[in-house]
C-alpha cells in the first residue's frame, strides 16, 4: 500500500479522501492556491504545498507543477478526485512517467472514454445501446446541423470533451441551431480547451440513471448498483439517490451487465460511472462514462457499506476488489443534496460572499456531511460555488426522504443566497415523493419548487421582536452611572414619569411593521408586553451568543439567532425567519443609483461584447457574455435602445456590481 497520497484537487472532495487515507494508515499532501492558503482541505493534510494564484488554471491544472509536489514530498501516489486533471490522460500519463501512481484508469482508458464522439463508437462496436445522434469528426456546421434536423427537434448538443452540464445546450427549433451551436463551442472551449461537438436526439421523459462500476488489474470487475440523478439543473445534478426507485430488478441487472461490458470494451480499472438515459418504456441508452469518481459517490457508500476511495486506493495499489458480484447487497435507500451558494430564484446564479454563520445538521448513522468550508470562509468567484454535499441514509425511500427534509430544515447558513429553501421545497414535493421524474423535473415542476412557502406573520412576528430586543439587551452600552439601578444604565425604554413603552421597527417580506412594547418589570429585564391592536403578547426569552430560547404566552420554542448590522436571521425548527430592524431616519440621503447602467451579477471574466455601439436593438437581445464559477451569464437588452459605450472588453476581469455598459432606451 501506499506511504504518502497527494490529492491533487480541493474542498470537500480533497477532504473526503484525506478522511480514508488517514483510516488507512497513508500520509496526505495537500496542494492548494492562493485563494485556499487557509482553507479546511489543508488544515486536513498532514502538508500542504502552494502551487500559484487563485485561478485554476495557474494553480489545480498546472499538472507538471503537481507532479514536482509529489517528487519533493515523496508522495508515491495522486489523487485527482473529479474535475480539474481527474480525465486528463496527460496528467495521468506524467505520473506513470515519474513512477507515481495515478488513483484512476489507465491512459487509454481515459483517452477512449474523453471523447464522447470517439466513445460513442467504442459503445457501439461493444453492443451498448446508442441514442441516436451524430458523433462524427468533420464539425462543419451545416453537417451538424443536418444531423439535428434530420433526428428532428429537439436535439441536444454536447461538447465531445466535455462534463458537468458544460458545452451543453437543448435546441428545440432549427431557428435556435446556430446560436446554441455557438454558445456551446464558446462554453466548451472554456472549460475544456476543446470545442468539438456531438448532436443526439434529446428524449423529452427520460430519466438519468447511472451505474458504478469497479474494475481491478486482475480483470475482475462488478457494479455497486445505480443511482438516479434526473433531478438537475443546466444539466448539472441537483438530488441524487440509490438505489433508483421504481427501477424493475430485471432492468437494474441489465442496466449494470451494460456498464461491465462498456468497462471491459476499454480495459478499464479502478472506480467509473457509466450513464444511461432510462426512458419510459423501460429501454435504456449510453450517454457516456465518467472515468473517475463521481460527486454523488456517497449515496452508493451508504446502501452498500462500502468505502470507494478505499477500494479506489486498493486497485491502484495492485490489489484485487474486495468484493465480488454475488457478495453485494443494497440496503435501504440514501439521498445526496448538493447545497449550494446559488440563487434558484435568479436562474440559479452562483452567489459569492462569505459564510459568516455556518451550522450543519449534527451527523450520525443516518446523516453525512461532506464539505471543504467553515465558518468565516469565503465562497469566491474562482471555483465552483459548493457548499457541502448533505447526505442521508434510512432502511427505505419515503424514511430516508423524511430524513433528508429534516436535515435540510436544519442546516443553516447566513452571509450568502443559498439553494437551501429550494432543495426542501424539493424534498417535499409530491411529485418527488411519487417518483415522477425525468430530467425536466424542475422545469415541469417550478411553481411548486420555487413558490415562497407564506408565513403568518401574526406567528413569527412576537419571535421577530423579542429577537431585537434581547440582542439590544447584549449590547448594553456601558454604564454612566456608579448606581445599578440608575435609568441611564438600563435599556428597558425607561422614560420620567411614563410607561416604559418603545416601538419596534420590523421589514420583513417587504412590509414594515411597527410594534408597540411595554417594558415594566425592571426585575425581570427580558420581560415584555407586545400590544398589538387590541391583542397583548406576554413575551420573554435569554439569548446565549446565537441559541435563543422563547416564551411566546407560554409556548417555550428554541431558534438560533444570526444577526449582521440590522439584518436578521431566525432559524426556527421549521423554517429559516429573514428579517431586518429599522433604524431611525436621521435624514442623510443617500446618492441615487447611476440610471442607464447594466451590472456585472458577479465577479468574472467578460467573454464577449455581441452588440455594436450605436446600434438600435430590441427588449431581451443579448449585450454580452460574461462567465464566472463555470458558468456563462448572458446580460440582456432591458428594452429596446442602444449601447452607447461598453466599459469592458473580452477577457477583461469584473467585479461583481460594477457597470458593464451604458445603455440607452430608445424613446417612445
Amino acid at each position: 500500500m501506499f506511504k504518502k497520497l497527494l490529492i491533487a484537487n480541493r474542498g470537500e472532495i480533497c477532504c473526503r479522501v484525506i478522511k480514508t487515507a488517514k483510516k488507512m494508515g497513508i500520509a496526505t499532501v495537500a496542494v492548494y492556491s492562493d485563494a485556499d492558503a487557509s482553507a479546511l482541505h489543508v488544515q486536513m493534510a498532514d502538508e500542504a504545498v502552494n502551487i500559484g494564484a487563485a485561478p485554476a488554471k495557474e494553480s489545480y491544472l498546472k499538472g507538471e507543477t503537481i507532479i514536482e509536489v509529489a517528487k519533493a514530498t515523496g508522495a508515491d501516489a495522486i489523487h485527482p478526485g473529479y474535475g480539474f486533471l481527474s480525465e486528463n490522460a496527460h496528467f495521468a500519463k506524467l505520473c506513470a512517467d515519474n513512477n507515481i501512481a495515478f488513483v484512476g484508469p489507465p491512459v487509454g482508458a481515459i483517452e477512449a472514454m474523453g471523447s464522447k464522439s470517439a466513445a460513442k463508437n467504442i459503445m457501439e462496436k461493444a453492443g451498448v445501446p446508442l441514442v441516436p445522434g451524430y458523433h462524427g469528426e468533420d464539425q462543419a456546421e451545416a453537417l451538424i446541423k443536418q444531423a439535428a434536423d434530420d433526428m428532428g427537434y429537439p436535439v441536444l448538443l454536447k461538447a465531445a470533451a466535455g462534463g458537468g452540464g458544460k458545452g451543453m445546450r437543448q435546441v428545440w427549433s432549427e431557428a435556435e441551431f446556430s446560436d446554441a451551436l455557438a454558445a456551446a463551442k464558446r462554453e466548451a472551449v472554456s472549460s475544456f480547451g476543446d470545442d468539438t461537438m456531438l448532436v443526439e436526439k434529446y428524449l423529452t421523459q427520460p430519466r438519468h440513471v447511472e451505474i458504478q462500476v469497479f474494475c481491478d488489474s486482475h480483470g475482475n470487475g462488478v457494479y455497486l448498483f445505480e443511482r438516479d440523478c434526473s433531478v438537475q439543473r443546466r444539466h448539472q445534478k441537483v438530488i441524487e439517490e440509490a438505489p433508483a426507485p421504481n427501477m424493475p430488478l430485471h432492468v437494474r441487472e441489465a442496466m449494470g451487465e451494460a456498464a461491465l461490458k462498456a468497462a471491459k470494451a476499454i480495459d478499464y480499472v479502478g472506480a467509473g460511472t457509466v450513464e444511461f438515459l432510462y426512458d419510459v418504456d423501460g429501454s435504456f441508452y449510453f450517454m457516456e462514462m465518467n472515468t473517475r469518481l463521481q460527486v454523488e459517490h456517497p449515496v452508493t457508500e451508504m446502501i452498500t457499506g462500502q468505502d470507494l476511495v478505499s477500494w479506489q486506493l486498493k486497485v491502484a495499489a495492485g490489489d484485487s476488489l474486495p468484493l465480488r458480484q454475488d457478495e453485494l447487497k443494497v440496503n435501504g435507500h440514501s439521498f445526496e443534496a448538493r447545497v449550494y451558494a446559488e440563487d434558484p430564484d435568479n436562474d440559479f446564479l452562483p452567489a459569492t460572499g462569505t459564510l459568516r454563520f455556518l451550522q450543519p445538521p449534527i451527523e450520525n448513522e443516518h446523516v453525512r456531511v461532506d464539505t471543504g468550508v467553515l465558518q468565516g470562509d469565503d465562497v469566491s468567484v474562482y471555483y465552483d460555488p459548493m457548499i457541502a454535499k448533505l447526505i442521508v441514509w434510512d432502511e427505505d425511500r419515503d424514511k430516508a426522504l423524511q430524513r433528508l427534509a429534516n436535515a435540510l430544515k436544519e442546516y443553516r447558513v447566513n452571509g450568502l443566497t443559498t439553494n437551501l429553501p429550494f432543495l426542501y421545497n424539493l424534498a417535499t414535493s409530491e411529485q418527488f415523493k411519487k417518483v415522477e421524474l425525468d430530467t425536466g423535473f424542475i422545469e415541469k415542476n417550478s411553481d411548486q419548487l420555487f413558490s415562497k412557502t407564506e408565513q403568518d406573520v401574526a406567528d413569527y412576528l412576537p419571535l421577530m421582536v423579542l429577537s431585537v430586543l434581547l440582542k439590544k439587551q447584549t449590547l448594553k452600552p456601558h454604564a454612566t452611572s456608579a448606581d445599578s439601578n440608575s435609568p441611564w444604565n438600563q435599556v428597558n425604554a425607561w422614560r420620567a414619569n411614563e410607561s416604559h413603552q418603545q416601538v419596534v421597527s420590523l421589514e420583513f417580506n417587504g412590509t414594515q411593521y411597527d410594534v408597540t412594547v411595554k417594558q415594566e418589570d425592571s426585575a425581570h429585564p427580558n420581560y415584555f408586553q407586545l400590544l398589538l391592536g387590541d391583542t397583548t403578547i406576554q413575551i420573554e426569552g435569554a439569548l446565549e451568543q446565537e441559541n435563543l430560547i422563547a416564551n411566546i404566552d407560554g409556548h417555550r420554542q428554541r431558534a438560533v439567532l444570526v444577526t449582521d448590522g440590522n439584518e436578521m436571521s431566525l432559524y426556527t425548527l421549521n423554517r429559516a425567519i429573514h428579517f431586518q430592524e429599522n433604524t431611525p431616519d436621521l435624514g442623510i440621503e443617500e446618492a441615487d443609483d447611476a440610471v442607464g447602467g447594466l451590472t456585472a451579477p458577479m465577479n468574472g471574466t467578460v467573454v464577449k461584447l455581441l452588440a455594436e455601439p450605436g446600434v438600435n436593438v430590441a427588449k431581451d437581445t443579448p449585450l454580452l457574455v460574461m462567465e464566472a464559477m463555470k458558468m456563462e451569464h448572458t446580460i440582456k437588452a432591458p428594452a429596446a435602445g442602444t449601447v452607447t459605450e461598453f466599459y469592458f472588453q473580452a477577457g477583461e476581469l469584473v467585479d461583481g456590481g460594477a457597470e458593464l455598459l451604458n445603455f440607452e432606451e430608445a424613446q417612445s
